[in-house]
C-alpha cells in the first residue's frame, strides 16, 4: 500500500534558565495519509505506461446507444443491441489492431458484450495488448450559480461502479468535463471542473482504474489563441492542485487535453506551428513530469486539422 507520512514536530524536554526542568510537551502522533492508488499503485503505473506506449493511441468507441443509433441509421440499420454488438465486433476484432491501438474506451454495454462466437470483447482486446477502458461519467448538466455553464455528474456510486468495471476487465476510465471561454469561464465553473476531475481520479485509482483526466476547453468563441492559452493554464493549474489535494498518484494517470487554438469563430486561423507552440508552452508550464502520457482530443477540429497540429507538436524539439 502506497503511504505518505507527514511528521509533526514534538519539542523535546530541556532545561530552562536557572536549572528548572521544562516539562516535555505531549508527543503528537504522525498523520498518515493513504494515497488514492492504494494497493493498485504498481498496476496503475504499468497500465498507464502501456496505454502511453510510443506509436499507438486510444480508440474511443464509447458512444451512447443513442449516438450509436445515428451511425447505424445512416446505413439503414435499426438501433438494436445485436446491431450495436456487430458494429463493435467489427472494430475490436480488426487484424493487427494492437499494432496501432493501445487502449479502447468502451461504453458500459460493450464492456459486458461478447463476439458472436462467445469471446468477451475485453479478452479480444487483451489478446492484442490493448487495455480496455470505460466511460464512467454521467454527462453534463447545468451548473447552478454560474454563467450558463455546465458541470459533470456521476460521482454518486462511482466507487462501486469502478469496482465492478475492474472485475469485468476494464483497466482505465474516462471522465469528460468542459470549460467554456465565451462564458468567462467563471471561477465557479473552473473550480467545479477541477474538483470533479480530482475526486473521480482518486476514486478510479482506489479501485484499480487509471483515470484519464479530461477538462475539455471548448472551441466555441471568437477569442484569439493567447486567450485560450491563458484559460488553459488556469484550468490545468487548478486541476493539478486538486489532484494533489486528493492524493492522486500522478504516475498512474493519463491526460486528454484540448489543443491550444483560437476560438472557432476567430477571424484569423492559426497555423499548425503556432498551435503546437502554444500547446507545448501550456504543457511545459503546467504538467508535472511524473505524468506518463498525454492523449490529445480533436475537440471539434477536423481529422486533417487535428493530425496536422499533432504532427507539428511531434516535430517540435522540446
Amino acid at each position: 500500500m502506497a503511504m505518505a507520512t507527514v511528521k509533526l514536530s514534538s519539542p523535546a524536554a530541556g532545561l530552562l534558565a536557572g536549572g528548572r526542568t521544562r516539562r516535555s510537551a505531549p508527543a503528537r502522533r504522525a498523520t498518515v495519509i493513504r494515497a488514492a492508488a492504494g494497493s493498485y499503485s504498481d498496476e496503475l503505473v504499468s497500465t498507464a505506461k502501456s496505454v502511453a506506449s510510443p506509436g499507438r493511441g486510444i480508440l474511443a468507441i464509447d458512444e451512447s446507444n443513442a449516438t450509436c443509433g445515428k451511425r447505424l441509421s445512416s446505413i439503414g440499420l435499426d438501433n438494436t443491441e445485436a446491431n450495436r454488438q456487430a458494429y463493435r465486433q467489427l472494430l475490436l476484432t480488426t487484424a493487427s489492431l494492437g499494432e496501432y491501438i493501445s487502449g479502447a474506451i468502451l461504453f458500459e454495454e460493450t464492456l459486458y458484450q461478447s463476439t458472436t462466437d462467445g469471446k468477451k470483447f475485453v479478452d479480444c482486446l487483451k489478446d492484442q495488448n490493448i487495455m480496455p477502458g470505460i466511460k464512467v461519467d454521467k454527462g453534463l448538466v447545468p451548473l447552478p450559480g454560474s454563467n450558463n455553464e455546465s458541470w459533470c455528474q456521476g460521482l454518486d456510486g462511482l466507487a462501486s461502479r469502478c469496482a465492478e468495471y475492474y472485475k469485468q476487465g476494464a483497466r482505465f476510465a474516462k471522465w469528460r468535463t468542459v470549460v467554456s471561454i465565451p462564458c468567462g469561464p467563471s471561477a465557479l465553473a473552473v473550480k467545479e471542473a477541477a474538483w470533479g476531475l480530482a475526486r473521480y481520479a482518486a476514486i478510479a485509482q482506489d479501485n484499480g482504474l487509471v483515470p484519464i483526466v479530461e477538462p475539455e476547453i471548448l472551441l466555441d468563441g471568437d477569442h484569439g489563441i493567447e486567450t485560450t492559452l491563458e484559460v488553459a493554464e488556469k484550468v490545468w493549474s487548478e486541476v493539478f492542485f486538486y489532484l494533489a489535494q486528493n492524493n492522486v498518484l500522478f504516475e498512474g494517470i493519463l491526460l486528454k487535453p484540448s489543443m491550444v487554438t483560437p476560438g472557432a469563430e476567430h477571424k484569423e486561423k492559426a497555423s499548425p506551428e503556432a498551435i503546437a507552440k502554444h500547446t507545448l508552452t501550456m504543457l511545459r508550464r503546467r504538467v508535472p513530469p511524473a505524468v506518463p502520457g498525454i492523449m490529445f482530443l480533436s475537440g471539434g477540429q477536423s481529422e486533417v486539422e487535428a493530425t496536422l497540429n499533432l504532427n507539428a507538436m511531434n516535430q517540435t524539439r522540446c
